[in-house]
């Protein structure tokens, strides 16, 4: 290779090196800031592609899609001094920067975090001081969010160049110290009433019970009643009938009760009776005409 050759494919590497280190792109999902020997000369990139000076100009790239943080559990106290265990998080996004490269030292993503995680504390501990639990929980829960957002995002767009979009709160719980306090009296307060709807429900069995044996002896003693009434009738019906049939032939009615007796007497054939013979008992057995 003559000395020519060489230096012509000296100065193409060269150049494509320079141009390699010349042009940058910025995508959608990025947003990037150009420096200048450390110093800022533009603070928001536009997507696309770009050009800078090589080893005079360093371009910074940060994420640009949102960001989520996931804050961990912390206590804050509400108006009626209840504590509670709150687990949040935060969605957020880099509006400025230039303003973020600034304010995070260098872009620090931990940085932000930890400013962010302290601006939402406070806001939550502001706004939970100023309700009830039951408002917090349910009540005024949405509300509350919304305050929080907008709130830190004002601060953090003026101080960080961060939007915050949304502030959110995943769970609310009492402490477990608290919790098992709150779960003792719960049980104790399910017990006194788990006792006294059994007292309640024996009493009213009691009441049922008593209801049913009244209701039993009144039955049973219509019951008897009608028996007797019934008995009674029927009793009557026979005496009659017996009388008609007295009244109709008396002289044959006592000759068959006198046969009826006969047959009752000596029905064993071993008893023995001491009487007289012209008693009534023989009258019919005396009377040998038949009459």
């Amino acid at each position: 290779m003559t000395n020519k050759s060489f230096f012509g494919a000296i100065l193409v590497a060269f150049a494509v090196f320079i141009a390699a280190n010349s042009l940058y792109i910025i995508s959608e999902k990025e947003r990037g800031i150009l420096l200048y020997f450390g110093e800022m000369e533009i603070d928001d990139i536009p997507p696309g592609i770009h050009v800078k000076m090589p080893f005079f100009n360093t371009v910074r790239k940060f994420e640009g899609r949102l960001i989520n943080l996931d804050i961990r559990k912390e206590r804050f106290i509400t108006k009626e001094d209840q504590f509670l265990e709150v687990d949040s998080y935060v969605q957020w996004r880099i509006a400025n920067p230039g303003l973020y490269y600034q304010a995070t030292s260098g872009g620090q993503e931990s940085v932000a975090m930890t400013v962010l995680t302290s601006r939402v504390n406070d806001g939550l501990r502001s706004e939970f001081g100023k309700r009830t639990q039951s408002e917090v929980v349910s009540g005024e829960r949405d509300m509350l969010t919304r305050i929080i957002t907008e709130k830190v995002n004002e601060v953090a767009t003026a101080q960080l160049g961060i939007e915050v979009l949304d502030v959110r709160v995943k769970g609310i719980d009492l402490p477990s110290d608290v919790s098992e306090n709150v779960f003792r009296q719960i049980r104790t307060e399910r017990e006194k009433e788990a006792q006294e709807r059994r007292s309640r429900g024996r009493e009213e069995a009691e009441k049922i019970k008593a209801n049913a044996d009244r209701q039993k002896i009144v039955i049973a003693a219509d019951a008897y009643k009608q028996a007797e009434a019934i008995r009674g009738e029927g009793d009557a019906v026979a005496a009659s009938v017996y009388a008609d049939a007295y009244n109709k032939d008396a002289e044959f009615y006592a000759f068959v009760r006198s046969l009826r007796a006969y047959e009752d007497t000596f029905a064993s054939g071993n008893d023995i009776m001491v009487m007289e013979p012209d008693s009534d008992f023989f009258k019919y057995l005396n009377a040998q005409s038949g009459k």
